[in-house]
């Protein structure tokens, strides 16, 4: 089991980046120095005693020599509205890192990360300790969604931009886009992160290309330890179903492409 820590962590800054997004830093140094790339952190909401769950969110960012620890967020229901008013004199109940993360991106062939919504901020760790800096493809609804892309620029990754409508980047899907990169490096490695449809498809380019590839699912998590078993996800195995459940917080969030079981 990957070193977890439960920590009162201080509020550094909670700043708005656009639409309904938002960056959370805290000081959290033994996390900071224990996390890996894909894992996440599991946060108790302040002055909400209703809300007894903890709330799973993605490691965006870390420094260790600093002890800071980035997230990022986007307002979508009561929870996360409340934590987007909290400001510096706020310590937040936080717990990890949690999870299986991503491999290592290898230096001997070309890497590809695809970021769908958000999900590029779970990503963004696995490329800025890459030895070799991947193409990243980054996919949203909307100009207002496309996020981290000067982020991952800085980094010194290829980074390419493709929308739903056309507002930013290219127009259309963004696995549509891993195929034409892929059809310029067709022995590539690839690691994604975002809705559930779109890396089913990955999945599915990436099988039948006879790719490498590591998924982050995103599940609904209430113990984030694996003790619950409320956010089970189908994966493959030898039994009479020809699959099994794995928990995605401790056997996931980060699977190989080929281990799921899509319906």
């Amino acid at each position: 089991m990957p070193e977890q820590h439960q920590i009162s962590a201080s509020i550094l800054r909670n700043q708005h980046l656009q639409g309904e997004y938002y960056q959370l830093d805290m000081e959290a140094a033994a996390i900071a120095r224990a996390a890996q790339p894909g894992q996440f952190i599991h946060v108790q909401l302040p002055g909400m005693p209703a809300n007894i769950l903890r709330r799973p969110f993605s490691i965006f960012d870390v420094n260790p020599e600093d002890g800071r620890l980035s997230i990022i967020y986007k307002v979508v229901g009561k929870g996360t509205e409340h934590i987007a008013s909290l400001d510096f004199t706020t310590k937040l109940d936080i717990l990890g890192p949690l999870g299986q993360g991503f491999s290592p991106l290898p230096s001997d062939i070309p890497s590809i990360i695809v970021g769908g919504g958000y999900g590029c901020a779970a990503t963004f760790l696995l490329a800025k300790r890459a030895p070799v800096k991947p193409t990243v493809l980054l996919g949203a609804h909307t100009l207002e969604d496309v996020l981290l892309q000067d982020a991952y620029q800085s980094l010194g990754c290829r980074v390419l931009v493709t929308t739903d409508d056309g507002s930013a980047g290219t127009k259309g899907l963004v696995t549509e886009l891993l195929e034409r990169v892929l059809d310029e490096n067709p022995k590539s490695w690839i690691a994604a992160c975002g809705p559930t449809a779109m890396l089913k498809v990955v999945s599915m380019i990436a099988d039948s290309r006879k790719l490498d590839a590591e998924i982050s699912l995103d599940r609904v998590m209430c113990c984030g330890m694996g003790a619950c078993f409320a956010c089970v996800i189908k994966r493959k195995a030898d039994t009479p179903e020809k699959w099994a459940y794995a928990r995605a917080c401790a056997d996931g969030p980060v699977f190989k492409a080929n281990e799921i079981w899509w319906e």
